[in-house]
């Protein structure tokens, strides 16, 4: 199984991008699948994560701003931010938890894409 995350990139404060994470490999099914960011000399964070019923969660920071959703068909999680903010750069990661049978399930993590927001 193999995530493979895009859409990172340099965009000025208020601005907008949409981050992309697709899922490949021998999957039965996603279980959720989210967003994390670490900025430098911070630790990891949760930034969103959405479950296979489509159930969301979002930090405060992000909360209004950000929104996650997934297209189970494409095994392919968005997150669509908009409003950005300097203290949003980061690298982004993405996760998921995936089932390649029905006995076993997994979390896998995608490589990171950076986001830079300047002022």
């Amino acid at each position: 199984v193999q995530l493979q995350a895009s859409g990172g990139g340099l965009v000025q404060a208020g601005g907008s991008l949409r981050l992309s994470c697709v899922v490949s490999g021998s999957i039965f099914s996603i279980n959720r699948m989210g967003w994390y960011r670490q900025a430098p000399g911070k630790e990891r964070e949760l930034v969103a994560v959405i479950t296979s019923g489509s159930s969301t969660n979002y930090a405060d920071s992000v909360r209004g701003r950000f929104t996650i959703s997934m297209d189970n068909a494409k095994n392919t999680a968005y997150l669509q931010m908009s409003s950005l903010k300097r203290e949003d750069t980061a690298v982004y990661y993405c996760n998921a938890e995936v089932r390649r049978n029905i006995f076993r399930r997994d979390d896998y993590w995608g490589q990171g894409t950076l986001v830079t927001v300047s002022s």
